[in-house]
C-alpha cells in the first residue's frame, strides 16, 4: 500500500490535480483540497521546480552555449555585490557611534540590498556597525540562499555580522552595547531585547507583508517597542497609518530607497543581446522572485495576449521560486500558451545588469512593494518601465511621463492587498489586466517608449544613494541622541 501511495505521489497526473485544484480552489470540493494536500504536502511534492538554465540563450540556434567565462548568469556565482556604495569619500560623521543593523533575512531580496547598502555606508560615515541576522524560521519558510555570500562580502569589508535567537539576543545587546538600533523585519523578540537593555530602535518598513492580516491591537504593540518608524514609500506610510489608526504621523519619517550609481556594465547592449540569442525582438524584462508577492501568473497570462499582437514580443521573468507550486502554475500556464516558447521563466541572476543592457523595456506587475528596487535600477539603466500601482511606483513614475507607464494595481485598491485579498485573485482575471495589455502593446508594437540615456542620467540624479543615506543617519543619530 506504501509503495502505492508513493506511485501516486509522484506521477504527472496527481501533479496536475495538484495545480488544476490549487487554480480553481475557490469552487474544488473540500475532500478533493485535503486528498491533494495528503498525497503532496507530507513529502514536499514541489519543493523544488525546473526553470530554464542560464547555459543557453534565450532563442534556441541564434547563438552558442553561453559561456561563463564571458559573463556569469548564474544564481550561485557572482563577480561582486550590486549594492556596494558609491567610492566617492564621506567625511566621517560620528566616528565611534555603535549602530546594529538587526535584519531577519540575510539573502537577495530588496530589503537585504537595503540592510547592506546601509551596513557599508555607515560604516563609510565612521560608524562602529554590526549586522544581525535574527530569522524567525516559524514565519519563514524559503531557503536563505544568498545569505554566505552576503555575509562573506560584508565580513571582508571589516562589518561584524553575528546571528542570534531569542535566546542569547539581549545578552549580545548588552554585549555590544549599540547606541541605536536600525530593524528591518526582525521578529518582535529582537525588539523586546533591545527595549530591556534601553536601545532605541528605528524600524524601517520596506513593505507591509508583516501587517498584512494582522490585528491592529498587535501593531500597535510591536510599535509601543520603537523609537520611530522610516517608510520607504508614500504607500507604505499610508498603508502603516491605516492599519496603525492611532500612529501619529509625524513617527513615521518616509525616506525613498536610492540606489548606487554603479559603472556601466562591462558589456555592450550588442554583446548582451547577441549573447541571449537575440537580434530584431522586443524583450520585456522583469527582476521578480517567483511567488505570490510579484503576479507572475498575471503578468504571463496578459503577456500571452501581448505575443498574439506583437510577433517579435518576448518576455523574461528572472528570479528565485520561493513558491515550488506557485512558480509551477506559471510553468502550466506557459505549456498552454499558443506563444508560450517567447516566455521565458529564469533563476536568480548575479548580472541583472546584462539582462537590463538586453532589454527593450521593464514590467514589474506585483500587487505590492514597499519601493521597488529592480525598476529603479532599470530606469538607471535608461530602461523604460512599465508598473503596476504598488508602493514607490507613483515616486518613479507619476511625474515623468517619458519613464513609462504606471498601471493599476491588479486589485484596483493598493489599499485593500493583503494576503487574503491576492490569494483569492492570484489566478483570476485581475483588474489591471486591459490596462497592462494596453501598455505593453504601446511599449512593444507602438515604441512609444524608448531605451534613453537620459533617462539614465535623470534617474541616476533622482535616486542618489549619498543623499538616501544621509537622511537614514539623521533618523537614527536622532534616535540615538546625538543629532
Amino acid at each position: 500500500m506504501k509503495d502505492l501511495i508513493a506511485v501516486v505521489r509522484e506521477s504527472k497526473v496527481t501533479r496536475k490535480l495538484f495545480l488544476f485544484a490549487q487554480r480553481n480552489s475557490s469552487f474544488t470540493p473540500k475532500p478533493i483540497k485535503r486528498l491533494v494536500k495528503m498525497l503532496l504536502r507530507p513529502t514536499g511534492h514541489l519543493a523544488e521546480v525546473q526553470l530554464e538554465g542560464w547555459s543557453r540563450p534565450l532563442i534556441s540556434g541564434r547563438s552558442e552555449r553561453l559561456a561563463p567565462q564571458s559573463v556569469c548568469l548564474s544564481a550561485h556565482e557572482s563577480s561582486g555585490s550590486e549594492t556596494s556604495v558609491s567610492n566617492v569619500p564621506l567625511v566621517p560623521a560620528h566616528r565611534g557611534m555603535r549602530c546594529v543593523i538587526a535584519t531577519e533575512s540575510l539573502d537577495a531580496g530588496g530589503m537585504d540590498e537595503v540592510v547592506a547598502f546601509l551596513a557599508r555606508g555607515l560604516h563609510r560615515r565612521g560608524y562602529r556597525v554590526a549586522v544581525a541576522h535574527t530569522p524567525d524560521y516559524v514565519y519563514r519558510r524559503s531557503a536563505e540562499t544568498g545569505q554566505d555570500r552576503l555575509r562573506h562580502n560584508l565580513e571582508a569589508e571589516g562589518l561584524e555580522v553575528v546571528r542570534l535567537n531569542a535566546e542569547d539576543c539581549e545578552a549580545w545587546l548588552r554585549f555590544w552595547r549599540p547606541d541605536v538600533v536600525s530593524a528591518h523585519g526582525v521578529p518582535k523578540w529582537m525588539l523586546e531585547s533591545a527595549a530591556a537593555c534601553s536601545i532605541p530602535v528605528v524600524e524601517t518598513l520596506h513593505g507591509m507583508h508583516n501587517q498584512f492580516n494582522v490585528d491592529g491591537v498587535q501593531v500597535r504593540a510591536r510599535r509601543d517597542l520603537l523609537a520611530g518608524l522610516v517608510s520607504v514609500s508614500e504607500m507604505v506610510r499610508r498603508q502603516y497609518l491605516a492599519v496603525d489608526v492611532d500612529c501619529e504621523p509625524d513617527f513615521i519619517t518616509n525616506i525613498p530607497n536610492g540606489v548606487v550609481s554603479s559603472p556601466r556594465p562591462s558589456i555592450s547592449r550588442e554583446n548582451a543581446r547577441r549573447l541571449l540569442g537575440l537580434t530584431d525582438e522586443y524583450l520585456f524584462v522583469s527582476l521578480a522572485r517567483h511567488c505570490l508577492q510579484k503576479n507572475n501568473f498575471g503578468l504571463a497570462s496578459a503577456f500571452s495576449e501581448v505575443a498574439e499582437v506583437v510577433p517579435n514580443a518576448h518576455l523574461l521573468i528572472c528570479g528565485r521560486p520561493d513558491d515550488a507550486s506557485y512558480a509551477e502554475q506559471v510553468l502550466e500556464l506557459k505549456n498552454r500558451m499558443r506563444h508560450g516558447g517567447r516566455l521565458h521563466l529564469r533563476d536568480h541572476t548575479q548580472q541583472p545588469r546584462v539582462l537590463l543592457s538586453a532589454a527593450d523595456g521593464f514590467v514589474l506587475n506585483s500587487f505590492f512593494e514597499g519601493w521597488a528596487l529592480a525598476s529603479m535600477e532599470a530606469l538607471m539603466s535608461g530602461v523604460p518601465v512599465v508598473m503596476s500601482d504598488v508602493g514607490g511606483a507613483r515616486e518613479q513614475l507619476a511625474d515623468k511621463p517619458k519613464w513609462g507607464c504606471l498601471v493599476s494595481n491588479p486589485l484596483g485598491d493598493p489599499l485593500v492587498v493583503d494576503w487574503k485579498s491576492m490569494a483569492a485573485s492570484r489566478f483570476q482575471r485581475q483588474q489591471n489586466r486591459e490596462e497592462l495589455i494596453a501598455a505593453m502593446l504601446s511599449f512593444s508594437r507602438d515604441r512609444a517608449w524608448s531605451r534613453s540615456e537620459g533617462i539614465a542620467v535623470e534617474a541616476a540624479r533622482r535616486f542618489d544613494a549619498d543623499v538616501c543615506l544621509s537622511r537614514h543617519a539623521k533618523v537614527l543619530e536622532a534616535a540615538a541622541g546625538t543629532a
